[in-house]
């Protein structure tokens, strides 16, 4: 009897007769079962949808089709009349009238099949005991399924040197490798780095690298995870276990807000690999190379196991948890009646644990004094993460992955993804494959833009704001801007149906540039989302994790807004927003506003919304998961952290901070225990723990534990009571306060595009002032990159040896008015020192300077004394003249 199978959208089969097609499908037969497919689908994909699952090994459905193993052989019969030979179920595509005869109905699809793989194993090693692959190789299992049990072959294999090393974490066995080229399409489709592909001809055919360009790809460890045979393996995981013997469960990344689904692999209670798991709204079947290999580091030296308090020495030493809880409440307590007490989280911190520090900052505390955001941010950030962000979803804001290839446009405001975000930019890579037109507001074009086939919209670091409110105006950019047309162009898509604006963490570094995003959005309808760095950042805000801002995003300002909180919470709540992460450090007292090295920033190097409230000190800390190292001026904000009265610290790993506590507690680990993080679309990723058995305690219950010792009950006991506790808040519906934050019409830094692209004669006159242009300095464009040294990467020397360089990028213009070329050496100067780094001449605005943000681990802003839209001095490395010899 025939079975029918539809596809959905098509319409229901007719009483007497066959269903009939829908515009668009067609009807043909696969194994005896009629079915109804969409024109152009591929019959690999036809068949799998009713359930008949057709060997392959090149076959994957997020590449093209390449037909190059030839295990999907099928017959194929159109008008009666067979194909005179088999054909590739992957790259055939489904027509009218079409009768399929898979391996389960036809002996010739069977022969084939069969001796394919014989022809495939003539020069493959019978390695399987010592393969990593063995144990989940789908060349085994098809061998062991379906293959002949002798072979024919009598003559020697072919043999490879092995394995030779593609890159400093993948290696590879060549004579394992039956040329699928699933790695080589994955580099060139999905990554954009074509650094892998194959090379020679005919039997002497391989894999093989571009020795003029390493491969120095952040996503290279998927080609381990597609790669059916073992060719490939990973440098770390080689020889170290089998698939039988690991304990699987399923987690979510924590180094990044992209949120990507995971596997993580462990034996004998340590991590022995992890994988990217399939969740097609997010990550799809990939993840970044941080997210695979980056996380050795909780087993570092420096792990604390022990709760640690400051004993009469003045020496941490090891204590019970019963004394470390009584001391740290007790010092809490005096800290709190005597100051106040502020509290600092970083962006490692799961949405629940957040919830845990906001609701005992509030109740134990008594204070709205916290912050999650362990970096540069301002007032205006918090303003419009109150108004624009938190409780934001993917449906109500209507911005996700899957809307991003639908786009009508994206625009990308102070965001690099492919270093920030890095599953981000492989969906916006895929997009504008697909036909979605990517811009990018900035000084540079960068490599990740030019994979995504994206457009510059320039901008001197700090007039982002000017560029953006025209776009935000109907009047069009005139002919004697540069990039006029694009501007144009970019301005109308952003009014059309679908249109998305993008804006990272770093737009805080810019006065006016969130309040000019969010002005942008609403006059011309675009979508908007603000895309942080860290996991933990984006649950935090909706935990409540900041001073202006209640669980829900309710604002601290809003009584209504306090009461629903207070009812839930059964307690008054203050009042008072609290202070950011600068304010907090200000209290404890740290420098004098004479000490700070640039006169229009705070403490830290954070921008100075502060300058003008009344002094109110506190007396004491409470910092969770904060690295010295990722605050803009480590050094003051050590002074701030040992001048404080009393701290306490929740950590993984020592720490500065922890050196200064005088209550140290250990944490768990992300492995360690369950809980959720929330993603950069607002999506919650919850995970279990891979790891229980370590023992470690997670933050939210520690604090729970805390409260109930200063007479307070949290409901933090687990991550599923603090997450009913939490969602019993549910998000706020009340009105929201406004983005805007006072700022000048046209401050000086909105001037520098105006001045750059010819609308104003200041640039032109500073220059003619200064000769050669050399007083003027170069503005300052910086970030982070995705490997940069930061802690989370500690214990994996393998991945950083694909870390990019550092360089110092500068447009050709500049680069000849100094005198150098590609690799030769300048010094960057700021205020409190230089910073000396190889040149990389790329296509940049002049007058710019571009460095990482972070270099051999230490931030460059603090190094510099100069902060994003600085000037600084550039010099060629060799001249001993003064800074203002040659820079501009």
């Amino acid at each position: 009897m025939t079975q029918v199978a539809v596809s959905p959208g098509a319409s229901a089969p007719h009483e007497a007769g066959d269903p009939p097609v829908p515009a668009g499908h067609v009807r043909l037969t696969i194994d005896g079962v009629t079915v109804i497919a969409p024109k152009g689908e591929l019959v690999i994909r036809t068949a799998e949808r009713i359930g008949i699952a057709i060997p392959r090994f090149c076959d994957h459905p997020l590449l093209e089709p390449v037909g190059a193993c030839r295990q999907c052989l099928v017959e194929v019969e159109m008008g009666g009349r067979p194909m005179p030979k088999p054909q590739a179920a992957c790259t055939q595509t489904v027509a009218d009238g079409m009768v399929v005869h898979s391996q389960l109905s036809s002996p010739v699809a069977e022969k084939a099949q069969r001796s394919n793989l014989e022809f495939l194993l003539l020069n493959h090693p019978l390695d399987c005991p010592i393969c990593d692959k063995g144990g989940e190789c789908p060349l085994q299992n098809q061998v062991l399924a379906n293959g002949s049990a002798t072979s024919r072959m009598r003559d020697p294999k072919r043999v490879f040197t092995k394995p030779i090393a593609v890159s400093s974490e993948i290696l590879l066995d060549r004579e394992r490798c039956v040329l699928c080229q699933r790695c080589t399409r994955f580099s060139d489709q999905i990554a954009g780095d074509k650094f892998i592909d194959l090379l020679e001809r005919g039997s002497a055919q391989q894999i093989g690298i571009n020795s003029a360009e390493p491969f120095q790809s952040y996503y290279s460890g998927n080609t381990i995870q597609i790669c059916p045979v073992g060719a490939l393996t990973s440098t770390a995981y080689r020889f170290r276990a089998r698939p039988f013997d690991l304990v699987s469960t399923e987690t979510v990344c924590e180094h990044c807000a992209s949120g990507c689904a995971m596997r993580t692999d462990h034996r004998a209670g340590e991590v022995t690999r992890r994988l990217a798991r399939i969740d097609p709204e997010v990550n799809e079947e990939w993840n970044c190379d941080k997210g695979r290999f980056a996380f050795p580091y909780v087993r570092e030296g420096d792990r604390i196991t022990r709760p640690m308090v400051r004993d009469a020495d003045g020496a941490l030493v090891p204590t019970s948890w019963t004394d470390a809880m009584s001391v740290a409440a007790g010092g809490l307590l005096a800290a709190r009646d005597s100051g106040g007490v502020g509290v600092l989280t970083g962006g490692r911190l799961t949405v629940t644990d957040a919830y845990a520090y906001a609701k005992f900052a509030r109740l134990a505390l008594r204070t709205n004094d916290i912050d999650f955001r362990a970096r540069q941010l301002s007032a205006e950030e918090a303003a419009f993460l109150a108004a624009r962000v938190a409780g934001g979803t993917p449906e109500s804001t209507g911005v996700s992955y899957a809307a991003l290839e639908k786009a009508s446009a994206v625009l990308l405001v102070a965001l690099e993804p492919e270093e920030e975000s890095p599953i981000l930019f492989l969906r916006l890579r895929k997009a504008s494959r697909r036909g979605v037109p990517v811009y990018s507001l900035g000084a540079l074009a960068t490599r990740s833009l030019a994979k995504m086939s994206g457009t510059l919209i320039g901008a001197v670091p700090g007039g982002e704001p000017f560029v953006l409110t025209a776009l935000a105006s109907d009047a069009l950019a005139g002919a004697g801007v540069p990039d006029a047309e694009s501007r144009n162009k970019l301005g109308a898509l952003l009014r059309t149906q679908g249109a998305i604006v993008l804006v990272g963490e770093r737009a805080a570094e810019v006065p006016g540039l969130l309040t000019a995003v969010d002005r942008l959005a609403e006059r011309t309808g675009a979508a908007l989302a603000w895309v942080p760095r860290r996991a933990g950042e984006r649950g935090a805000l909706d935990a409540g994790a900041l001073g202006v801002v209640l669980p829900g995003g309710r604002p601290v300002s809003d009584p209504a807004a306090r009461a629903e909180v207070e009812r839930a919470w059964g307690a008054s709540l203050p009042e008072t927003p609290g202070r950011d992460t600068a304010g907090i450090l200000a209290a404890v007292g740290i420098a004098e506003p004479d000490d700070v090295a640039s006169p229009d920033r705070g403490p830290a190097g954070f921008a100075d919304d502060h300058a003008d409230e009344p002094a109110r000190g506190l007396a004491g800390l409470l910092i969770g998961g904060v690295e010295i190292s990722d605050l803009p001026d480590p050094a003051v904000a050590l002074a701030a952290v040992a001048s404080a009265g009393f701290v306490v610290s929740l950590e993984i790993r020592a720490s500065a901070f922890t050196e200064l506590a005088d209550v140290v507690f250990p944490v768990a680990a992300a492995v360690e225990k369950s809980g959720a993080y929330v993603n950069w679309e607002g999506r919650i990723r919850p995970f279990a723990a891979a790891l229980p058995q370590a023992g470690t305690l997670d933050e939210a219950r520690i604090l729970d534990t805390l409260g109930v010792e200063m007479d307070v009950d949290l409901y933090t006991q687990t991550p599923a009571a603090a997450a009913a506790d939490m969602a019993r808040l549910g998000v706020w519906t009340g009105a929201r306060a406004d983005t805007a934050v006072d700022h000048d019409e046209q401050p000086a830094t909105h001037r520098r595009h105006a001045e750059t692209i010819g609308l104003s004669p200041v640039i032109n006159t500073e220059r003619a002032a200064a000769g050669d242009g050399s007083a003027a300095g170069f503005v300052l464009a910086s970030w982070r990159m995705n490997l940069d040294g930061g802690r989370g990467l500690d214990g994996e020397p393998h991945l950083a040896g694909t870390a990019r360089p550092d360089v110092a990028r500068l447009s050709a213009a500049d680069a000849a008015v100094l005198g150098v070329r590609n690799g030769d050496l300048v010094a960057v100067r700021g205020p409190a020192s230089s910073i000396t780094l190889p040149v990389a001449i790329t296509e940049m605005l002049d007058g710019v300077v571009w460095i990482p943000a972070r270099i051999d681990g230490i931030g460059t802003p603090g190094r510099l004394g100069a902060n994003v839209a600085d000037r600084v001095q550039v010099v060629a490395a060799g001249d001993t003249g003064a800074a203002a010899g040659k820079g501009r």
